[in-house]
């Protein structure tokens, strides 16, 4: 006899539910130092073919927040010099909104028998079980990149090596009320089975 799904799973329960909330919109207290070194070990429980943990993480918080940002603003300055102060302000926004923002670095040994792109989707994986983490301890989250994470001279002034790149910077918060769920794709057009 099959088996029914059970749907008051816990766990199934949070993946549908799950949804990412804009870092304008958080608020509240960061995680506590506690619940960020378990967001931290959650994400870290991750697939990774080789055992070589292609990623690290860099946590921004508090006064640390606000130095990326000057950091990011000046960057921008540079390359956009007629820039207005509104645009310099956001800028230096960009990673101090949510109480707290988690930069997932991959980095890959490209010399290494488990190919540079499994070592990628590592990372992946890592930024996502953070998301999910994240919600499970009832924070909200967000998964983004921006402009920033591929300026070489942003990373530069984050401590990130010429071989690594930002996988993600996750944000982390509360939420200031419900998200409605965004368009997701039908399994008939993203499904196919191999008939041989």
């Amino acid at each position: 006899m099959k088996k029914a799904i059970d749907l008051n799973n816990s766990m199934i329960e949070l993946l549908q539910r799950r949804r990412s909330a804009p870092p304008a919109t958080m608020a509240g207290r960061a995680p506590s130092a506690e619940e960020r070194d378990l967001l931290l070990t959650l994400a870290s429980r991750v697939p990774d073919h080789g055992k070589i943990v292609p990623f690290r993480f860099i946590v921004f918080e508090g006064e640390g927040q606000q130095k990326a940002g000057e950091i990011v603003a000046k960057v921008y300055a540079k390359a956009h010099p007629d820039a207005s102060a509104s645009e310099l302000e956001k800028e230096r926004r960009r990673l101090t909104m949510a109480p707290l923002v988690i930069g997932v670095v991959s980095r890959t040994e490209p010399e290494h028998k488990v190919p540079e792109w499994e070592q990628v989707l590592c990372a992946g994986a890592v930024c996502f079980n953070l998301e999910v983490a994240a919600n499970a301890l009832g924070f909200s989250s967000i998964w983004l990149t921006e402009w920033h994470s591929y300026d070489r001279a942003v990373l530069k002034r984050f401590g990130i090596g010429k071989d690594e790149k930002i996988a993600g910077y996750i944000h982390i918060g509360h939420d200031s009320g419900p998200r409605e769920d965004r368009a997701r794709p039908k399994l008939a057009d993203i499904v196919t089975e191999f008939e041989g």
